[in-house]
């Protein structure tokens, strides 16, 4: 190590890092319990995601495309390889214990959101007929697949690169699950439900790493990326402000039948889906982005 390395590095603490992911791991536990609480268990949260998902249809042709594209891109097998490349990235910068930690990540979100598909119950309101033979869909696969590769990756890259890595992950893991609805095979509800499983999975994971390497680390406040974190919060939060706006006004027609609702009400529900599904991502993502130089140190 150089003087100028050690003067920018600092031994790594337990407590304030381990305490962070262990409330924000909380958080987003307890934000997915009452999403499927609200969505999936009462009639009203039934209603809005449908109504939300009923406005897919507007604009569908010219977006079917590029979201069968990207869907069609997110599948058992293309999981395995992402998660073969990551361990790869992982293994070259010489870190056996985040490999393991991020495999075991990647699969365990993945099997939550699977396990939780087919076994939480999904009432029937008469909400939805055309998908009651469908059952529960609360949460969706496709999406749980994207945002968890994204997150792996962000953990995985050198420091110079997860900024941008961040960025990008949270794009794609968001055009993936607005694609999701869009091409109508979830609910809003499901894809946010998605974003939080991965996210809770990643302060377990961060929790993990913290835990495992003590204060034996050295941490540079260097390779923190203050700009792209408050990009992607910012970003997040702005979208999920305009996300409760458009819940707001499309809670106030929720009583009128969705085959009478106008061009606009339905258009307002699914641009303000799409806008939650994406502010959740961001935020999601911004707070990975925010503990990665201490999850995943300089030296170990």
């Amino acid at each position: 190590m150089t003087a100028v390395e050690q003067a920018r590095a600092r031994v790594g603490t337990i407590a304030l890092p381990a305490a962070w992911l262990l409330v924000v791991g909380a958080v987003q536990g307890a934000a997915l319990l009452l999403l499927w609480r609200f969505f999936v268990r009462t009639e009203r949260g039934q209603l809005l995601d449908t109504i939300a998902l009923a406005g897919n249809r507007i604009g569908q042709d010219e977006v079917d495309g590029l979201a069968n594209t990207v869907l069609n891109a997110v599948s058992v097998a293309s999981l395995a390889v992402a998660t073969v490349v990551i361990a790869v990235i992982a293994l070259a910068r010489g870190r056996v214990l985040l490999t393991l930690v991020v495999t075991l990540f990647v699969v365990a979100a993945n099997l939550t959101s699977q396990i939780f598909k087919w076994g939480l119950y999904r009432p029937d309101f008469g909400v939805d007929p055309e998908r009651a033979s469908a059952g529960n869909s609360f949460p969706s696969g496709h999406a749980t697949v994207a945002m968890s590769v994204a997150i792996a990756l962000v953990l995985v890259l050198p420091p110079r690169a997860r900024g941008i890595g961040a960025v990008i992950g949270a794009v794609y893991a968001g055009v993936a699950g607005v694609a999701t609805m869009s091409l109508g095979w979830h609910r809003p509800s499901d894809v946010v439900g998605s974003v939080l499983i991965a996210g809770a999975w990643a302060s377990v994971a961060g929790l993990l790493l913290v835990l495992a390497q003590g204060r034996d680390v050295a941490v540079r406040s260097g390779d923190a990326r203050p700009f792209a974190v408050a990009l992607l919060a910012l970003a997040g939060v702005l979208l999920l402000v305009a996300a409760a706006a458009a819940f707001r006004i499309t809670d106030a027609v929720a009583s009128t039948p969705i085959d009478e609702l106008g061009r606009s009400r339905l258009l307002t529900a699914y641009a303000g889906a799409a806008a939650g599904i994406a502010g959740a991502t961001a935020v999601v993502m911004a707070l990975v982005l925010s503990t990665a130089q201490r999850v995943v140190p300089w030296r170990a």
